[in-house]
């Protein structure tokens, strides 16, 4: 917390006699904001979900290249979950929640989760 002094001075004759001003402090704090805590969204192996849907799904709700999507649903693939990002809380839930929706459209089983980072 950042404390400024802001010195004002008071003229208690009423009549600007200035044998009678007095000086006084006021504080005035600067509020210090808290970063906003983040979330890792996650993209869950199943045996049904089609790969390239997968990419698709990492380059339309992630932008990621192919190269990045190819990488990340590789590992999806491999070690059953995978990270797609990492965002404040809106924002993950809100992708998770697209993806989701994507996917039962598509009549896909494809699981997106959240976790506090």
């Amino acid at each position: 917390m950042i404390v400024r002094p802001i010195l004002m001075q008071d003229d208690k004759s009423g009549d600007g006699d200035n044998a009678n001003r007095g000086t006084s402090v006021i504080s005035r704090t600067k509020p210090k904001t808290k970063k906003p805590n983040l979330y890792r969204v996650l993209l869950l192996n199943d045996d049904y979900t089609p790969m390239e849907f997968v990419i698709h799904i990492l380059e339309r709700f992630f932008q990621k290249d192919l190269e990045a999507a190819t990488r990340i649903m590789l590992h999806v693939h491999n070690h059953g979950v995978g990270e797609c990002g990492i965002y404040t809380h809106e924002v993950a839930e809100t992708k998770v929640s697209q993806v989701m929706d994507f996917a039962r459209q598509h009549q896909h089983p494809l699981q997106c989760v959240m976790e506090k980072k």
